[in-house]
């Protein structure tokens, strides 16, 4: 198994285990990981997902370039293909795009070392991210002539000041945990013995709150980026509406009022 997956509560952790490749991407691991985060989406017992390497040397280092090899196929007959026959035709990035799954859950990556390229595309897919002392960050595509080829540039000059993303990306340069923790690319910096566990306490601390809030959360904070202020509020008047007739907005008041923790089912 390239990708396997393990349920506590309601958690799903998975872990790209390829660590003789440092977990690099492969075709049968982007399957793999896909196929695992639908299956997360469509069960409602799993209400957040922790992504992680396998072993203690990587996270991800990007795409395995010995399994991606190119295909026969020219880059104008694997465009006008849909994803899965794009992805055998040489068009691989598309699979390292999680944004068609629709996952509305939260996920944490739990970076457990190298997090290089595609590695760390991945991860800013991801909502919280932590990192292990000795964890690195990079997108070194210019190194090797081409460019972080899964919105990396645009995520990243989302998720820290421009300066430092275009820096990165410009140099190709590995930068070290304590640093991108100052950048705000990742939120805490933990030892590599601790990092699995305090991924797991942010994700039922996040797992025990109403899950439909939860997701209306997350789907708020990608819908309304960039939107205008006006845009946002009548967006977010919207989703507040539709959860304000909810089971667990009853729940959640009511427990409030009777001092007690909430009891959420999800609906």
């Amino acid at each position: 198994m390239t990708v396997s997956r393990r349920i506590e509560g309601h958690v799903a952790t998975l872990v790209m285990d390829r660590q003789e490749a440092l977990n690099a991407l492969d075709i049968d691991t982007l399957r793999s990981l896909r196929q695992h985060l639908v299956e997360a989406r469509d069960n409602p017992e799993i209400r957040v997902v922790v992504l992680t390497g396998g072993g203690s040397r990587a996270f991800c280092v990007g795409a395995d370039l010995k399994g991606t090899a190119s295909s026969p196929a020219t880059y104008a007959e694997a465009f006008f293909r849909a994803k899965e026959p794009a992805a055998d035709s040489g068009l691989y990035i598309r699979l390292m795009d999680l944004s068609d799954l629709d996952l509305c859950k939260p996920m944490i990556a739990a970076i457990n070392g190298h997090c290089l390229g595609g590695g760390l595309e991945m991860a800013l897919q991801c909502d919280i991210r932590i990192a292990s002392q000795g964890a690195t960050f990079g997108l070194p595509e210019v190194v090797v002539g081409s460019v972080p080829a899964v919105s990396g540039l645009h995520r990243l000059l989302r998720a820290i000041p421009s300066a430092a993303a275009m820096q990165m990306v410009l140099t190709g340069e590995r930068i070290q945990a304590d640093r991108v923790l100052e950048w705000g690319l990742i939120t805490e910096v933990v030892g590599p013995d601790a990092l699995l566990g305090r991924a797991m306490e942010i994700a039922r601390r996040i797992a025990a709150n109403a899950p439909l809030a939860v997701q209306a959360v997350k789907k708020l904070g990608s819908q309304t980026a960039h939107l205008s202020h006006a845009d946002a509020q009548q967006l977010t008047e919207l989703y507040w509406g539709v959860l304000r007739d909810s089971e667990d907005r009853r729940e959640g008041r009511q427990a409030f009022s009777e001092k007690r923790a909430p009891v959420y089912v999800g609906r």
